[in-house]
């Protein structure tokens, strides 16, 4: 059984992925301040990372756990709405290159194992 990360195509599709996603989280009026200040060549480098892993590719991820790396954040408001924005860009993204639905409905649902860790509710 091949895994979620091999289905959308593997290193190269979560590189144009996350490129994409990001460009995408900029330009959105609803998240895009908490990108401020922040290098985004380390941070898409670090989300290609963690996607790798979370979908089941290889497993190189070194950054901070989620509630760690997001504490910050969480300081500043970050709350469901912002979470809900962030799964939404990643699903238009992915539809963007073609993945099919259900996949995208995948990927949601592995995001959505993040939302308690992101927002320090767990």
């Amino acid at each position: 059984m091949s895994t979620l990360y091999e289905k959308l195509g593997g290193a190269a599709a979560v590189d144009a992925a996350v490129d994409k996603f990001y460009r995408r989280v900029l330009a959105d009026d609803r998240i895009s301040s908490f990108f401020e200040g922040v290098d985004m060549d380390k941070q898409a480098a670090k989300q290609k990372s963690f996607l790798t892993m979370a979908f089941g590719g290889p497993n190189n991820y070194t950054a901070l756990d989620m509630k760690t790396g997001h504490a910050h954040l969480v300081e500043k408001g970050l709350n469901d709405s912002h979470f809900d924005a962030v799964v939404e860009d990643l699903g238009a993204t992915l539809k963007e290159l073609g993945v099919s639905d259900e996949l995208i409905a995948e990927v949601a649902a592995t995001a959505e194992t993040t939302r308690e860790d992101v927002l320090g509710r767990s």
